[in-house]
């Protein structure tokens, strides 16, 4: 009997099991983001590198465009990463700091820097974009073009 009981509880259970429908960022997104952003960039002459992570943060695309300095390579995937780990845009994090918010300097993997925009479609959140070669407003603005980009994709 004991047995019985404990096989009905788990076919019970198992029944009523259901796994959640997620969209996710595929590579080809991931890359109109990218020219959308560039776009920006290129209309402005200026060089920056563009990177959009997955919202685990693992990186999905990167471009340096030419003249770019190689320490905006890393600055972009952070700034992406922040924006998705912490779903908020990256900004958000250097008006902290801004307001005198200096405990934030401590959070692990958090770049207080404008230029990463969670990337997000129906409330879900399928990754970010991080820009880094010019300042910071105008990381964000090549980054805001990107996210644009995304509306059209769905």
């Amino acid at each position: 009997m004991r047995k019985f009981l404990l096989a009905l509880t788990l076919m019970t259970l198992t029944a009523s099991a259901q796994l959640g429908t997620k969209k996710a960022l595929t590579l080809d997104a991931a890359k109109k983001i990218a020219a959308a952003a560039q776009v920006e960039a290129r209309k402005n002459n200026w060089n920056v590198v563009i990177s959009v992570v997955d919202d685990g943060a693992n990186l999905v695309y990167l471009e340096k465009m030419d003249g770019t300095q190689i320490g905006s390579v890393e600055i972009a995937q952070m700034k992406a990463r922040t924006a998705i780990k912490m779903k908020r845009p990256s900004k958000a994090f250097e008006d902290m700091i801004a307001g005198g918010r200096n405990a934030v300097l401590k959070l692990p993997d958090v770049l207080g820097v404008e230029g990463g925009l969670p990337l997000v479609v129906d409330g879900q959140f399928l990754g970010a974009i991080g820009v880094s070669g010019v300042t910071s407003a105008q990381d964000g603005q090549i980054a805001a073009a990107g996210v644009k980009a995304l509306e059209g994709i769905k």
